[in-house]
């Protein structure tokens, strides 16, 4: 009843918000394509699906795992603004600080992990179960699955409809979301109080 008890729209836009702007599936639209080009067909279920798994295991298991290292979700939430702060930085100004070097091609690796299913995706679903109720949170992750299914399934579409200079700037706003995300990440959990 509790569960339930935490359902809230505001906090369900929010996360959903967060992890729209990290997964950044549109912004991943060229490497989608290029993927396609060179291995074939992109399976959109599949990769939707097992990125979701990928998602629900740190969703769950992340806690308790970090507890074997003593770390808490707090501490776990600034380390994890860390790099969510550079994943902006290289949506900005364009410049690669994460080396994309997975082995294999296609519709599991590298599309549902780590292009989906990244390092920074996975650190901020962790991370904001400091702010938000686990309820609104899986909401969110859900229907930002439903979205990356649909684009999976409409990559040339997507393409065409927003041309690469609509891409280009869709990285860039969704640059400077992250980067904002990353500063309200670290100011909230480390308790630091900006002047009004």
């Amino acid at each position: 009843m509790d569960f339930f008890h935490s359902l809230s729209i505001k906090e369900i836009v929010a996360a959903f918000m967060v992890l729209f702007a990290i997964i950044d599936i549109l912004g991943s639209v060229p490497i989608i394509l290029d993927i396609k080009t060179k291995s074939g067909e992109v399976g959109a279920a599949k990769a939707s699906i097992i990125a979701f798994i990928i998602f629900l295991l740190f969703f769950f298991v992340g806690e308790p795992l970090l507890g074997l290292f003593g770390v808490d979700i707090p501490s776990f939430a600034i380390a994890g603004s860390l790099v969510i702060l550079l994943l902006g930085i290289e949506m900005v100004l364009g410049i690669e600080l994460f080396k994309h070097d997975s082995p294999g091609g296609g519709t599991v690796v590298p599309i549902a992990f780590p292009l989906i299913a990244g390092a920074g995706s996975i650190t901020t679903l962790i991370s904001i179960k400091a702010e938000y109720a686990p309820v609104n949170i899986l909401i969110a992750l859900v229907l930002n699955m439903i979205f990356v299914f649909l684009v999976l399934r409409m990559t040339s579409v997507v393409e065409k409809l927003l041309g690469p200079s609509g891409v280009y700037i869709l990285r860039k706003i969704f640059g400077i979301i992250l980067l904002a995300i990353a500063v309200k990440l670290f100011i909230t959990n480390t308790g630091i109080i900006l002047p009004a």
